[in-house]
C-alpha cells in the first residue's frame, strides 16, 4: 500500500511507502536465498578444485574428533598434555600402519594364489553352461558377444586397386630398450609412495597440532563465527564433537564385532586368507550401504573359485547373511546410544556426493562430514535447510502431518500414523492434541480462503474415514475400562492416563455437528470418547439441525446435548440452535464445544450468558466432563414472557 503526503508551500513533497509485511518477508527470503546458494556453489567448487589440500585437512579434523576423548581421559588421569597427545597419536597411527601392512601382505598373497583357481572357475562356468543348455541362454549370449567382437575387429572391405594406387606398406615400429640403473629402479618404486606418505605425514602433524591447540582453536572459531551468541556456538561445537566422535567410536566397535567373527567363520569354512576378508570388512563397513556389499563380494568370489562344488558358496553366503542380521538387529541397537541424526536417504545422497567430490576417501568420510553439516544447519539459521534436507527429525509436527495426509486424501496413511501414536497415548489424548488441532488448521485455511470447497470436502471425508478406522481401538479401550472397573487392582494398560474422566454409565448424550462437515467430524470424535466412558451416545450431522429437520432429533430422555463448532464466527448461529434445543429438551444440559481458546474465565462466562448454554468449553476433556455431569440444566430465559412458563411446564412433565 502506498501513502502520499503533500505539504503546502515550498516544502518538499514527502512520500511514505508502506508495504505489506508478507511482501517484505517474501522479498527478504528471496534476497537471503541467493547469497546462500552462491556461497554453497562457491564452497563446492573450492572443495573440488583444492581437494588435495582439503582432503588431508578433513581427515585430520575427523581423527581429532575421534582421539579428543582419549586425550581428555588421559589428562584427567594425570598425564601431561604432551604425553597424552603424542602417546595417543602414536598409538593410533601405529595401529593404522600395522593394519595397512597386514592388508597389503594378504592382498599380495591372494594375487599369487589366484592362478591356482583357474581350473575351478572354468569347471563351474562349464557346468552352468550345461545346466542352461535347454534354454540355450548362455550359448546365445556367447554367440552375440563373439559377433560383436568380430565386427569390431573386422578390417574395412577390400576394394580393387591398381598397383599405382596401392597404399604404401606401413613402417615397422622398433623400440630400443636400455638397461635401467639401480637409482632409476629405486626412484620408480619410491615415487608412487611419496604422495601417500606425504599425505599421512601431513595428517599426523595437523592432528597433533589440533590436539595441542584444541582450546585455542575453539576460542578462535567462536570469535570468528559466533562471538555474538556464545551459547549457540558452544552448543554447536559440543554437539558436533559428541555426534562425530561417538559415531566413529561406535562404528569402529560395530565393525570389529562384525569383522572378527567373520574372519573366524571364514577360517572354519576353509576360505583362503580369512584374516584379509575380516580386516577389509572392518574397513569397508565405514562406507554406508555399499561397503558391506563389497566386503561380501570378494570372499564369495573366492569361495566360487577355490572349491569345486557349490556348498562353500552357499555356506559363505549364509555366514554373511547371519552376521548382517545379528549386527543390524542386535549389536547396533545396543551400542548406538544416540543416532547420527541423518535420514537413510541423506546417507545415500551424501555418499554419492562425497564420492564424486573426493573419490573413495570421500566415500568413507561421507557420514561424519554430513553429520557436521547437519549440526551446522541445526545451530546456524542460514544453513537451517541442511537439517531439513539431511536430518532425521520430523519437520512437521503431528497435527501438521495429519492435516497434510487429510488434505491429500490419504486416510490410510493417516490411520497408520494414528495407530503408531495410539501405542503411547489414549484415544482422547490423540483427539485432543493431534486430530482436533489438525481440523483447526483446515478451518483456519478455509476461513482465509486457502482451502477450496473441494479440498474441504476431501479433508472432512478423509477425517471421517480416520475416525471410523479408529473405532476398533475405541472398542478395545472401552473393554479395558470395563475390566478395570470390575477389578480396580488389575493393570490393563502400561500407558499413563493423564486424562481422568468420569464414568458415563446411565448417561444419555446427543452429539451434534455445528455448521459444517468438519464440525461433524469433531462430533464423531466426541461420540467415540463418550462411548469409551460407557455413555449411551448418538450422533447427527449439521444437516439435521436445519429448521425443517431439527424437531425430528431424538431428544427425549437425553441428559446432555453437545453442539461442536470449529469456527468462532459460528457462535451466533449456535446461539439460536441452543435456544431451539432447550425448547425441545428442557431437561437436558445443552452445551457448546468451541474448539478455540476460551480458557479465560471471563470469556467463557460471557459466552455462556450470551448463548444461554449450560456450558461453553474448548477442550474435549471439559466437554466430556460437562456432558456426563449430573448438574441440572439452567432455566431458559426466553424473550417472550409466556414461553418461559411453557418451557417450565414441559420441563416438569419431562422430569415426571
Amino acid at each position: 500500500m502506498l501513502r502520499f503526503s503533500r505539504k503546502s508551500g515550498k516544502e518538499p513533497v514527502n512520500m511514505a511507502v508502506e508495504l505489506h509485511p508478507l511482501t517484505l518477508s517474501r522479498a527478504a527470503a528471496e534476497t537471503s536465498k541467493l547469497p546462500t546458494l552462491a556461497a554453497i556453489a562457491a564452497t563446492v567448487a573450492v572443495l573440488y578444485i583444492a581437494r588435495d589440500v582439503f582432503l588431508p585437512l578433513a581427515i585430520a579434523i575427523l581423527l581429532t574428533f575421534a582421539l579428543a576423548p582419549v586425550v581428555s581421559r588421559l589428562r584427567r588421569a594425570g598425564c601431561p598434555r604432551s604425553v597424552a597427545v603424542i602417546g595417543t597419536v602414536t598409538m593410533a597411527f601405529l595401529f593404522l600402519s600395522a593394519f595397512g601392512v597386514m592388508v597389503a601382505l594378504q592382498i599380495s598373497e591372494v594375487a599369487r594364489d589366484v592362478p591356482r583357481y583357474q581350473s575351478n572357475i572354468v569347471e563351474k562356468v562349464r557346468s552352468l553352461k550345461e545346466a542352461g543348455s535347454d534354454s540355450q541362454i548362455l550359448d546365445r549370449l556367447s554367440r552375440v558377444m563373439e559377433r560383436i567382437s568380430v565386427e569390431l575387429s573386422r578390417p574395412e572391405k577390400d576394394v580393387a586397386v591398381s598397383p599405382a594406387t596401392a597404399p604404401e606398406p606401413k613402417p615397422l615400429l622398433v623400440e630400443i630398450f636400455s638397461p635401467q640403473r639401480p637409482i632409476e629402479i629405486l626412484m620408480s618404486v619410491i615415487n608412487p609412495l611419496l604422495g601417500p606418505l606425504a599425505t599421512a605425514g601431513l595428517v599426523i602433524v595437523v592432528v597433533i597440532f589440533m590436539l595441542f591447540e584444541r582450546e585455542d582453536l575453539r576460542d578462535r572459531f567462536i570469535r570468528l563465527v559466533g562471538y555474538g551468541d556464545l551459547h549457540r556456538t558452544t552448543e554447536a561445537l559440543q554437539d558436533a564433537g559428541a555426534r562425530v566422535g561417538q559415531y566413529l567410536l561406535m562404528q569402529l566397535v560395530v565393525n570389529i564385532t562384525y569383522g572378527v567373527p567373520l574372519a573366524i567363520g571364514l577360517w572354519f569354512l576353509g576360505i583362503p586368507n580369512a584374516l584379509l576378508w575380516g580386516m577389509l570388512a572392518i574397513m569397508l563397513r565405514f562406507v554406508p550401504y555399499i561397503g558391506p556389499v563389497i566386503a561380501a563380494a570378494l570372499p564369495l568370489f573366492l569361495a566360487f573359485a577355490a572349491a569345486p562344488g557349490w556348498s562353500l558358496v552357499v555356506l559363505t553366503l549364509g555366514l554373511f547373511i547371519a552376521l548382517e542380521l545379528l549386527s543390524n538387529n542386535v549389536v547396533e541397537p545396543l551400542l548406538y546410544g544416540s543416532r547420527t541424526g541423518l535420514s537413510p536417504l541423506a546417507i545415500i545422497v551424501a555418499a554419492i556426493f562425497w564420492a564424486w567430490l573426493w573419490g573413495p576417501v570421500g566415500l568413507v568420510l561421507s557420514t561424519p562430514l554430513t553429520v557436521c553439516l547437519v549440526v551446522l544447519g541445526r545451530h546456524v539459521r542460514q544453513f537451517e535447510f541442511l537439517e531439513i534436507l539431511l536430518g532425521n527429525e520430523p519437520v512437521l509436527n503431528p497435527k501438521e502431518r495429519l492435516y497434510q495426509r487429510l488434505l491429500a486424501g490419504d486416510p490410510d496413511e493417516a490411520t497408520d500414523n494414528a495407530e503408531e501414536m495410539l501405542e503411547e497415548m489414549y484415544l482422547v489424548e490423540f483427539y485432543d492434541t493431534v486430530a482436533i488441532p489438525a481440523l483447526l488448521l483446515a478451518e483456519t485455511d478455509r476461513m482465509r480462503g486457502a482451502l477450496t470447497e473441494e479440498q474441504g470436502a476431501r479433508v472432512a471425508e478423509s477425517a471421517g474415514t480416520l475416525v471410523a478406522n479408529l473405532e476398533e481401538i475405541a472398542v478395545e479401550e472401552e473393554d479395558k475400562d470395563k475390566d478395570k472397573s470390575e477389578d480396580p487392582d488389575r493393570d490393563t494398560d502400561e500407558k499413563e492416563n493423564d486424562y481422568e474422566l468420569p464414568p458415563g454409565e446411565g448417561r444419555s448424550v446427543l452429539c451434534l455437528g455445528g455448521r459444517s462437515a468438519l464440525d461433524d467430524v469433531t462430533a464423531m470424535m466426541l461420540l467415540q470418547v463418550l462411548r469409551v466412558q460407557g455413555a449411551d451416545v448418538n450422533y447427527f450431522s449439521h444437516e439435521a439441525l436445519r429448521p425443517q429437520k431439527i424437531k425430528e432429533l431424538p431428544t427425549e430422555g437425553r441428559h446432555a446435548i453437545v453442539l461442536t463448532v470449529l469456527d468462532r464466527e459460528s457462535m451466533r448461529h449456535a446461539k439460536f440452535l441452543v435456544r431451539r434445543l432447550k425448547r425441545l429438551a428442557p431437561g437436558a444440559r445443552v452445551g457448546i464445544v468451541l474448539w478455540q481458546d476460551v480458557d479465560e474465565h471471563e470469556a467463557g462466562k460471557f459466552l455462556v450468558e450470551e448463548t444461554q448454554a449450560d456450558f461453553v468449553v474448548s477442550a474435549i476433556t471439559d466437554a466430556i466432563r460437562e456432558a456426563l455431569s449430573t448438574e441440572p440444566p439452567q432455566p431458559f430465559k426466553s424473550a417472550h414472557p409466556g414461553s418461559a412458563g411453557r418451557a417450565a411446564v414441559r420441563g416438569s412433565a419431562h422430569g415426571g
